[in-house]
């Protein structure tokens, strides 16, 4: 493990792994290098790529210095960026996807992008996505990060109850409870869940949006908006997919991407 300081001094962990093309991957909510689908991730685009791997503030062993701004997220991804030699491709799973797309609305020397399933879940001009952060920060603040966790899952994924329920009896709802109080922070980096037309128009750089077959109707609607967004994106379908996108499956879209951009 390593570690890299962002501009405000949060200290990032990272780990480095493979050989080739920088790239960056960028996990979603509750997600981390020791929790989540991206270390397999990793190991399966290694052979092609130098891949960093990173605990986004606030997870694992990386600092979380407050008040918490997602432009912090993005000063993050900068620091990583400089790591990895001043230039690299990001690829975002769920609201890890937002923040990769919000990284190069902000002009970051992004080579490509790669973003599966940003959940922009609200259509264009709704207004309830906006409760969902001051919800969130309200239980993390009171100590209840199991029921920020149970908020997330059952009001804004839409898990149903007794799953739920089911999942609070399990050593995984532990590794969830531990990052719970970053919940508001990929609100933060979603916003009021509606696609941030403005913002993405600004991205200039190849990108790939992806969603799976089977997924939820709202993530394959936003997939849509979001590659309509720039001209320099394209849409890919991945067969049999829903939103826990099989990595084997992933990587190889991945790969086959961002070895087109490779002049090599």
């Amino acid at each position: 493990m390593s570690q890299v300081n962002s501009k405000d001094g949060t200290a990032i962990a990272y780990e480095r792994v493979g050989k080739g093309p920088p790239l960056i991957l960028v996990d979603g909510a509750l997600c981390s290098r020791a929790f989540g689908p991206m270390p397999k991730l990793a190991s399966l685009l290694a052979p092609e790529f130098t891949v960093y791997l990173y605990d986004r503030r606030g997870r694992g062993e990386s600092g979380d210095t407050t008040p918490y701004d997602k432009d912090r997220e993005i000063e993050d991804l900068a620091a990583l960026i400089g790591v990895a030699g001043g230039a690299a491709a990001l690829v975002g799973l769920s609201s890890g996807a937002a923040l990769a797309l919000e990284a190069a609305a902000a002009r970051l020397p992004v080579t490509r992008i790669v973003a599966y399933e940003p959940p922009y879940i609200e259509p264009a001009g709704a207004t309830r996505g906006r409760a969902h952060q001051g919800r969130l920060q309200a239980l993390v603040t009171e100590g209840n990060r199991g029921g920020a966790v149970r908020y997330f899952m059952r009001d804004m994924i839409g898990v149903p109850a007794p799953v739920v329920w089911i999942m609070r009896l399990l050593p995984v709802w532990r590794k969830l409870k531990a990052v719970g109080h970053t919940l508001p922070y990929d609100s933060a980096v979603m916003g009021d869940f509606t696609v941030p037309t403005a913002r993405l128009a600004k991205v200039a750089v190849p990108t790939l949006i992806m969603h799976g077959s089977k997924t939820d109707p709202r993530l394959k609607r936003a997939a849509g908006e979001v590659a309509g967004t720039f001209q320099q994106a394209q849409s890919l379908t991945l067969a049999g997919q829903n939103h826990n996108v099989d990595t084997s499956v992933l990587a190889q879209a991945v790969a086959e991407f961002l070895r087109a951009g490779d002049p090599n």
